[in-house]
């Protein structure tokens, strides 16, 4: 099988895209979060348990829709008083904070012991997600491991070498919430046979099209 040569491979493949994302050190809101919004010496104007919807907003009195998936708590803080100073109050004194992080979800398909849908943290690694689902089968391809992500709205896949990675030669890519990790053949959705078909390349995302 010949590895495609327009995508780059091995480290340069992680420059390029990289697998490997450092924790923020700000966390970013995300939909179904519950936040705490105060004004100070607004009781009216605060909410307790304010959760942002699917589409990434907060509903809030006075200031209405409010963007807050994708942004910091100090981001949204500033979005609020601005608007409320504008409006209605003078030098408003706002403070959001995150109240609960909505779950994280990986999808592990193939030859695993237990394939399912499983909860992570923000910083689940490949390993990680593999020994939630009490790892590969002794028949598992640990050369064809397939991340399949979407990223700015398009389905990506990279293939790695599960062997490199215990090993420490390539790094251990961090899995993002909604990702599906398919390990050696899977039938599902013939995700795992077109991906070998159009991509069959070793550590870089690259375009998925069913």
């Amino acid at each position: 099988m010949t590895s495609n040569p327009d995508v780059p491979v091995g480290q340069a493949a992680y420059q390029t895209i990289p697998a490997t994302v450092p924790a923020p050190s700000v966390y970013a809101i995300a939909p179904k979060d519950v936040l705490q919004v105060r004004v100070f010496g607004e009781p009216d104007l605060s909410v307790e348990k304010a959760r942002v919807d699917e589409a990434g907003f907060i509903q809030l009195p006075l200031a209405g829709q409010v963007k807050a998936a994708g942004r910091s708590a100090p981001e949204v803080t500033g979005e609020i008083a601005g608007i409320l100073g504008r409006k209605y109050l003078k030098d408003p004194q706002v403070v959001v904070s995150v109240d609960e992080a909505a779950p994280r979800f990986v999808s592990v398909e193939g030859e695993v012991k237990v394939p399912g849908v499983y909860e992570m943290t923000s910083n689940t690694t490949l390993l990680g997600a593999l020994a939630r689902a009490q790892s590969p089968l002794v028949t598992a391809k640990l050369d064809q491991v397939v991340i399949f992500r979407t990223i700015n709205g398009q389905r990506m896949a990279a293939r790695f070498d599960l062997k490199d990675i215990r090993g420490g030669v390539s790094p251990d890519p961090i899995i993002m919430d909604g990702d599906v990790v398919v390990v050696g053949f899977s039938k599902i959705k013939g995700l795992w046979q077109d991906f070998l078909r159009t991509a069959p390349i070793f550590n870089a995302f690259a375009v998925f099209a069913r």
